[in-house]
């Protein structure tokens, strides 16, 4: 017989035989099977905390349920995700979950998984909801998202993601018992914390308690979401541009796991995208005429004139009156461009990068 040491094994998980691996959680082998197991405290980043109790499964042989997210796989087990006994808990958590919670079954906020698993479960207990005096903070004045503690459950992925993910601290759990709430040091608006403005807590956030405040309307729409790179550095960060007729009205991160950044995003990469519709960005190549007035050009104009003004420094001045200087947000294919065109087509070795510096 196998050692629980072993590093593959085998167990079984709703009547289906799975080969996994020590250390994996039944989550983890559930996700890979495709098989779902609800969650709303679990995230891939962050260590897991087992507090919602909407992963709970039955497992033979132990008495209680047992946190999917948090159990560790061992050989021969044999779990039950959707027995009667699991469908029975589920749903006295959801009724729990939405008498506390503080929005009707039928309005789903943005990144609401509450709501949607609530509804997955059929028609709920009618349960009188429990006072708790949650506070929020005062005079939060920060530009890009908001707090309802109304919404929260206390799932602490947002505190978790500050602490093991950003390492800044900005929020905790504050108070006891039905007082407790997402508080700063001393309640103050997050501009005066060490808060980044990264976001990750609003992405994370599984009620939307916390809540973007650009696109109020998002969850109105079904946006069309176009993958693409952040070119605020040159990281390479993936991001999803949420579309509307062909507006961006939103920036969100890929799911965990799927691109180099694993969801995080920065302050710019997730906010920072009024430019792409203002109305002072340059939308084709100026050339400044003999008028000294700014015309709009084709880029074989525009590149031609480039091209002939710094033909006509070198001719005056040499070629080492040139400098050539790229940026941090071009690729590593592009500055790679630029440092030949510098030295291969006008012969100087001034080339710079702003990384470097």
């Amino acid at each position: 017989e196998k050692s629980p040491m072993t590093d593959k094994f085998d167990i079984t998980l709703n009547g289906i035989r799975l080969q996994c691996e020590s250390g994996e959680t039944i989550l983890d082998v559930a996700k890979r099977d495709g098989t779902y197991i609800p969650t709303l405290c679990h995230d891939p980043r962050l260590d897991p905390a087992g507090a919602c109790r909407s992963c709970l499964v039955e497992i033979d042989g132990q008495r209680r349920l047992q946190p999917a997210c948090a159990f560790k796989v061992t050989p021969d087990l044999n779990i039950h995700s959707e027995s009667a006994r699991v469908r029975k808990h589920r749903k006295i958590l959801m009724s729990l979950y939405m008498a506390d919670h503080g929005a009707p079954l039928e309005t789903e906020h943005n990144g609401d998984q509450l709501t949607r698993m609530a509804r997955d479960c059929g028609p709920l207990l009618a349960l009188n909801p429990v006072e708790a005096p949650r506070a929020a903070r005062p005079a939060e004045d920060n530009p890009y998202f908001t707090f309802d503690p109304s919404l929260c459950i206390l799932c602490a992925r947002c505190t978790r993601y500050c602490d093991e993910v950003e390492a800044v601290n900005a929020i905790t759990l504050s108070e006891r018992g039905a007082a407790t709430t997402i508080a700063t040091a001393g309640q103050r608006t997050l501009m005066d914390t060490s808060c980044e403005l990264c976001g990750g807590c609003v992405d994370t956030c599984p009620t939307g308690a916390l809540m973007e405040k650009k696109p109020a309307k998002l969850n109105q729409v079904n946006p069309r979401k176009v993958r693409t790179t952040c070119n605020y550095c040159g990281v390479g960060c993936q991001m999803d541009l949420n579309v509307v007729d062909d507006k961006v009205i939103k920036v969100s991160s890929p799911e965990p796991g799927t691109t180099l950044n694993d969801g995080n995003l920065c302050v710019k990469g997730r906010f920072a995208y009024d430019f792409i519709h203002h109305q002072d960005r340059l939308t084709s190549p100026m050339i400044r005429g003999t008028d000294g007035q700014l015309h709009e050009a084709t880029w074989a104009e525009a590149i031609e004139t480039a091209a002939r003004g710094l033909l006509d420094v070198k001719e005056l001045h040499g070629a080492d009156s040139l400098g050539f200087i790229s940026s941090s947000r071009c690729t590593g294919e592009e500055n790679y461009m630029m440092q030949k065109l510098a030295r291969a087509a006008f012969g100087t070795n001034n080339c710079h990068q702003c990384a470097a510096t």
